[in-house]
C-alpha cells in the first residue's frame, strides 16, 4: 500500500493554479490520477485536446466546472462526473466565481498521442499545438505547429 497527502504533493505546471500528479506519487500502473484546483478563468489542459489511447473522467469535489465539446458545452456541478472517451475532444474551465476542485482519471496511465488546439491569431483559428519549457524551464508554453507563434503561456502555483 502506498499513502500521499495531496498537499505534500509537488503541483507541476499547467494552466491550472494546481495540479498534483496523485496516480505518479502513489505508482499507479494502470492509470492516471490528477487532483487540480482552477482559479475563476483556469482550465485543466492547455487547451482543445483528445488521447488517442485514454479515456479521462473528472469528478467534481467543489465548484462547477464547464466542459467544451463537439457537442457544446456541459456544466459539471459539485458531486457529479463526466467522462471522455479516447479521441473525443474536450477541454474544462472554471467559468464560474468559486474555486473549482477536481480529480481527474484516465485508463491506461499513458494517454497515447495527445493532440491539443489552440487559437492562433496568426493562422486564424484553431491549429495543432506543441508544448514546450522556456529557457528559464519557469513556464511552459503552447507553440503553433503551423507558424511557430507562442499562443499561451502556464506557470505553477496560485
Amino acid at each position: 500500500m502506498k499513502h500521499v497527502r495531496t498537499e505534500e504533493v509537488d503541483s507541476w505546471m499547467s494552466p491550472a493554479s494546481v495540479r498534483r500528479p496523485l496516480g505518479e506519487e502513489l505508482g499507479t500502473e494502470d492509470m492516471a490520477l490528477n487532483y487540480y484546483e482552477l482559479a475563476p478563468g483556469e482550465s485543466f489542459a492547455f487547451g482543445y485536446h483528445r488521447h488517442a489511447g485514454q479515456e479521462e473522467v473528472f469528478f467534481v469535489v467543489s465548484g462547477e466546472a464547464t466542459f467544451e465539446t463537439e457537442d457544446g458545452e456541459t456544466v459539471v456541478r459539485e458531486g457529479e462526473a463526466v467522462r471522455f472517451e479516447p479521441n473525443e475532444y474536450q477541454q474544462g474551465w472554471n467559468r464560474g466565481e468559486e474555486r473549482v476542485v477536481a480529480l481527474a482519471l484516465g485508463a491506461p496511465a499513458e494517454s497515447g498521442e495527445t493532440e491539443v488546439l489552440r487559437a492562433c491569431e496568426n493562422c486564424g483559428g484553431r491549429t495543432p499545438q506543441g508544448i514546450e519549457p522556456t529557457e528559464e524551464k519557469d513556464a511552459l508554453v503552447t507553440v503553433c505547429e503551423g507558424c511557430g507563434a507562442e499562443t499561451g503561456r502556464f506557470t505553477s502555483g496560485p
